[in-house]
């Protein structure tokens, strides 16, 4: 099966300032391709947790992704546990209004939306550098 998994600039900004990786998001969507979700929120939108570096999960990161659980993965927003605990109604449902955006998005789209850099490829860094 073919899939691709990306993040919105926005996530990955705040990814980066988080210190959460690319090879982590991986990890995190290898885990949801095998049921492991922390919770389907609706529209698309699923909750997951990833562990920070030199921390567990359950007091770590929270990120949010649109997804259709099987060729599309997009990872839209994250926050640190212990900088809130969870989304507003109000983000949620703008968060499934994205989600519904991003996974209509043909491929052409897509392609067009990784050009312009509103949506980046999230890439295996151990496959990248063996180019």
């Amino acid at each position: 099966m073919k899939f691709i998994v990306m993040k919105t600039r926005y996530f990955h900004r705040w990814a980066k300032k988080a210190g959460l990786s690319d090879q982590a998001l991986l990890a995190a969507v290898a885990e949801m391709m095998q049921g492991l979700i922390d919770a389907d929120l609706g529209g698309g939108v699923f909750k997951k947790r990833i562990a920070l570096p030199g921390q567990g999960k359950s007091g770590s990161s929270r990120t949010l992704l649109a997804t259709n659980r099987d060729d599309r993965w997009i990872f839209v927003f994250g926050f640190e546990k212990n900088a809130r605990a969870n989304v507003s109604a109000k983000e949620l449902e703008a968060l499934k209004m994205l989600a519904g955006d991003l996974l209509a998005l043909s491929f052409v789209q897509i392609t067009e939306a990784l050009a312009s850099g509103d949506l980046l490829e999230v890439v295996n860094e151990k496959l990248k550098n063996k180019k």
